[in-house]
């Protein structure tokens, strides 16, 4: 994994140096500083903002399959 600085600006990211990749890569991306409660409409409406890390672990516990090999295997 390889983190870089970067600033958000009118829809667009700029980062702080080149990446050189040379192709298309999955991202994350990260906003350091809270969001407004009203700009954050996008969490709200998918119901992210009802999201518990606590209780979803209670839900998993008694799974004993390795979750990243389940999710791949239904998207084959």
């Amino acid at each position: 994994m390889l983190s870089v600085k970067g600033m958000y600006h009118d829809g667009q990211i700029k980062l702080e140096h080149p990446v050189p990749i040379g192709r298309s890569w999955p991202v994350v991306v990260t906003f350091l500083e809270e969001i407004a409660a009203d700009q954050d409409q996008a969490v709200t409406s998918r119901g992210l903002d009802r999201f518990s890390f606590a209780k979803t672990r209670e839900k998993l516990k008694n799974i004993k399959v390795c979750l990243s090999d389940a999710v791949i295997e239904e998207r084959q």
